[in-house]
């Protein structure tokens, strides 16, 4: 529900000092955009950014702004007319009304100073297109209809569609990103432009990667982020920026394990994975976790289509789709990780599992195994509920006795307590694939119980194996190739 603008509340805090100085210099200024948008929305967030719109100077604005609050500027984009000052606790972003130009082949505006009511025009949506005066904060300057949109949930541009779209095709990514966020609609006549204008984002010199990216993973720390993915989706957006994704509507599944469509079944958990964590990364993992199933998709009589292998092939798609989309590689490892092992509890809480099933696993997970087991549940999305907590009570008690072994074992962060300096000077060898394939015998018998996880035990196994072990790789590397 939108609540009414009233004065009084508005204005305190930063806004009341920014008002009395606006008056004291006789300087018309205004509070714009997302700050506004929020506060009639009582949306209330811990880091806050308040956009001033100056008409005239914003950056000597700024500057005697910041002098009164005896600090300095944070930075200063004079070609821009914008300036910036981080408080303590709120970022305040200045910059002069303008009007905006664009070349065809950039999204990089040419800026020259404007009215208010040019300014305005300007944004990218209208609901983001209000202002209230600092000279006179008693009501909410609103050119385009913005309060009605926000009372019905509606996002709109202020102009033409097609211009606000083919000028700045980032906005398209943004209109997603607050349908997610504020979980409203967005108007037909605006989706029909956005259609039109979506190829614009495949050229890289009017938008980098980089900002597609950013705008997507924002999607993703949204509360429902179903919202925009499926609209990406209709629109053909999705098709230009997560093609493999896309891919996956149409995908038959076993109905008595999942909803019939991979698409549709990867929404659901994506929304479930919302519920159980803000961490953005674990959120993507959630909707790549069956990525590869388009490609591994086989029928089988008495059975019905199987996916044979996708997580393994999805997990080694990963490192194309990160360089693609200019993705932190740094966090692809623990993507590739969860997709990898993603199937891995469920069939434990399917099966007896053996004590060494459970030693790998743990081995495997290390530090990803919470995150590993709230995917799991995340991908649970029957509509049956007796079967939802059947499942999710399996992956608890997988879960528990999983961390059972992992301390009673000592295998959190498992790794050979036998370092390979040790194996080549026990074993009088240079480095080499053996040092690997004795390092790994070692850690083999350890997960299956045959020795436990101390120095002493694999130090006196290394002895046991070494002669058989080097015999072995000694004969392979001598055999003729065939």
């Amino acid at each position: 529900m939108v609540k009414n603008f009233t004065e009084a509340e508005f204005c305190t805090g930063i806004i009341k000092e920014l008002s009395d100085f606006s008056k004291k210099s006789k300087t018309d200024a205004y509070i714009v955009g997302g700050y506004v948008r929020d506060y009639l929305l009582g949306i209330s967030s811990e880091g806050i950014d308040i956009d001033v719109m100056v008409i005239g100077d914003a950056v000597k604005f700024a500057e005697k702004f910041a002098k009164k609050k005896k600090t300095a500027l944070t930075a200063i984009y004079k070609n821009f007319g914008t300036a910036l000052l981080n408080l303590e606790d709120v970022k305040l972003e200045f910059a002069s009304s303008r009007v905006e130009s664009y070349d065809r082949n950039s999204r990089k505006p040419k800026v020259e100073f404007g009215t208010l009511e040019e300014d305005l025009s300007r944004r990218d949506f209208t609901i983001n297109a209000l202002a209230v005066s600092l000279l006179n904060p008693t009501e909410v300057t609103d050119n385009y209809n913005g309060l009605d949109d926000l009372k019905h949930k509606m996002i709109r541009t202020p102009l033409e569609p097609d211009k606000t779209f083919y000028d700045d095709p980032l906005r398209i990514m943004r209109a997603f990103r607050f349908a997610s966020k504020l979980q409203f609609a967005i108007d037909h006549v605006t989706l029909s432009s956005i259609s039109v204008n979506c190829r614009r984002l495949q050229e890289d010199e009017v938008v980098s990667q980089e900002r597609i990216s950013n705008e997507f993973l924002q999607i993703l720390q949204s509360n429902k982020p179903s919202i925009a993915l499926n609209l990406m989706y209709l629109t053909g957006v999705l098709d230009v920026v997560f093609p493999e994704i896309t891919k996956m509507a149409g995908v038959e599944q076993r109905k008595d394990y999942h909803h019939k469509d991979v698409f549709n079944h990867t929404l659901e958990v994506l929304d479930n994975i919302t519920e159980l964590t803000d961490n953005v990364w674990l959120r993507f993992a959630a909707l790549v976790h069956d990525i590869a199933k388009p490609k591994t998709k086989k029928f089988v009589e008495g059975i019905g289509w199987t996916f044979h292998g996708h997580e393994e092939i999805g997990a080694r798609m990963m490192k194309k789709i990160f360089d693609r989309m200019k993705l932190p590689l740094d966090k692809l490892p623990y993507v590739e990780k969860l997709i990898r092992l993603h199937l891995r509890p469920a069939a434990l809480a399917n099966q007896e599992a053996t004590d060494s099933a459970v030693r790998r696993l743990a081995a495997e997970a290390g530090e990803e195994l919470v995150d590993l087991f709230k995917l799991c549940r995340a991908d649970i999305t029957s509509k049956n509920l007796q079967k939802v907590k059947r499942y999710a009570n399996n992956f608890d008690m997988v879960e528990k006795r999983i961390i059972e072994v992992q301390e009673k074992d000592n295998l959190r962060n498992f790794q050979s307590p036998v370092k390979g300096e040790e194996i080549m000077e026990v074993c009088k060898i240079e480095p080499s694939k053996l040092v690997g394939i004795i390092k790994k015998k070692i850690e083999e018998a350890i997960l299956d119980g045959i020795i436990p996880n101390e120095y002493d035990a694999a130090h006196e196994y290394l002895y046991l194996i070494k002669d058989e072990a080097i015999f072995n790789y000694t004969r392979k590397i001598k055999e003729p190739k065939k």
